[in-house]
């Protein structure tokens, strides 16, 4: 084992690598040291209140000795297997996850991540329905690769442009705090937002040619870009639409999956089956690396004799289909889906109430511990804190804030999110939410109104 004194991970770390994400001159990562529950220290001693899980995926916690046991077991029994072979993690996790997602789904491609899994899903989608066109929206992130940068909505697609996948459309969501469709109304009916956003859609669709379009890729819930919830009927709607055209309905759940949003999956609060489901983070907790994609059984029947042209060194790797196994049966035995709905609550009364205090809040969203605070400079117009796709002095004061204070958080443009580990007490959240109701008095200085 190497030996390595705590004062000399910061410099040599910074020495040695290239860091994603980041202007190299300027990374400044926390050196860590441990973690466990809902907390990590660094090499000082100082600790940090997570309330992103690390990267949105610690959601079991940190630290659970029981799939640190499952990782080491299977280590010693088979740290290794090629993706043409099988193994005993790779048997038993596909009957896992078939009893936790939909009865429709019943086979599992294995993955490295999030990112791959939803460049799978439209390779799949494309082969399957000899079609090529993938539409996805514009407030989605869908991962880094070059594919998944493509079907990526926001503004991190545009330094990989014009080299990413083609073929990808993209439209807008339906995202009733800034709805293009509905600018002068206060408050915008639901049923009328889903209903309009659901005709944008099929006018895409029509204007495309539904005989050149594989699929509709969605986040089920927008992450990173906002926690946009979808409005009552939207998803169902969307679901018609595919089923009318003869279109694949690709639901990615990287971020919402795994009791994230209160269920197992977030399509489930919306009783809709897509024909694929992507999922990674909350799939190994972040013990691990592993994304995977649920499909229906006729698409895996389409391959029966065909070759699906496809596939990594790592995919199905056991260790990290063991951690995927543990985190699952942690969360089972825990009944951490239950408790992430009811913390949930919790965590929407602390959101009210700061709205209530702050004139900078403008709007607050969550479902189960999926929160976001969306912050203005008035109210009455909307303008954000931070221009789009940017950031500003008053976030990144804000941030600093939170960060010097003890809590972790990701903020992007002008939304800080909320995204727990699933195992949070109400005690803890309210610890965090006092760091961020002094902190947002940095924001409410800005305000203009």
């Amino acid at each position: 084992m190497y030996n390595l004194p705590d004062e000399e991970i910061l410099p040599l770390s910074l020495k040695h690598n290239f860091w994603t994400w980041a202007a190299q001159s300027k990374v400044d990562p926390i050196p860590l040291k441990r973690a466990e529950g809902v907390y990590f220290w660094d090499v000082t001693g100082k600790r940090y209140l997570d309330f992103n899980s690390m990267v949105m995926n610690v959601n079991i916690g940190h630290g659970d000795k029981r799939v640190e046991e499952a990782i080491i077991e299977q280590v010693r029994e088979l740290p290794a297997a090629g993706p043409h072979l099988t193994s005993r993690p790779r048997a038993y996790l596909g009957k896992l996850l078939a009893d936790i997602t939909h009865e429709q789904f019943n086979h599992f491609l294995y993955t490295l991540g999030g990112g791959d899994a939803n460049e799978n899903a439209v390779k799949l989608a494309r082969q399957f329905t000899g079609k090529h066109k993938i539409l996805t929206r514009y407030r989605s992130y869908h991962g880094a690769t070059l594919g998944a940068a493509a079907l990526t909505g926001d503004p991190r697609r545009v330094a990989w442009e014009p080299n990413v996948m083609p073929g990808v459309v993209h439209f807008l969501d339906p995202y009733g705090y800034r709805s293009t469709f509905h600018r002068n109304m206060a408050d915008v009916d639901e049923d009328k937002l889903s209903r309009d956003y659901l005709n944008h859609l099929e006018e895409i669709i029509l204007y495309e040619g539904p005989q050149s379009i594989a699929a509709v890729l969605l986040e089920t819930v927008t992450g990173t870009n906002g926690i946009i919830i979808p409005p009552r009927g939207y998803l169902q709607g969307v679901r018609e639409l595919c089923t009318k055209y003869n279109i694949l309905m690709v639901m990615d759940e990287v971020m919402s999956g795994f009791g994230r949003t209160g269920k197992w999956f977030a399509v489930e609060h919306w009783d809709v089956v897509p024909d694929m489901m992507t999922m990674a983070k909350g799939l190994t907790s972040g013990y691990a690396p592993l994304g995977a994609v649920a499909m229906r059984e006729e698409m895996y029947q389409y391959w029966g004799d065909r070759v699906f042209q496809g596939g990594l060194t790592y995919n199905g790797h056991p260790i990290s289909l063991a951690a995927a196994i543990a985190v699952i049966q942690v969360m089972q035995q825990d009944k951490l889906v239950e408790r992430s709905a009811e913390t949930g609550k919790v965590l929407a009364q602390l959101l009210a109430d700061l709205k209530d205090r702050h004139p900078s809040v403008g709007e607050v969203r969550s479902i189960g511990l999926f929160g976001a605070i969306e912050l203005v400079k008035n109210r009455r117009t909307r303008e954000p804190m931070a221009p789009f796709g940017s950031s500003s002095p008053e976030m990144n004061a804000l941030k600093k804030y939170l960060l010097e204070h003890g809590l972790f958080l990701y903020t992007h443009w002008n939304i800080v999110l909320i995204i727990p580990p699933l195992i949070i007490t109400p005690e803890q959240l309210a610890e965090g939410f006092s760091i961020i109701d002094k902190g947002l008095e940095i924001t409410d200085a800005a305000v203009n109104e």
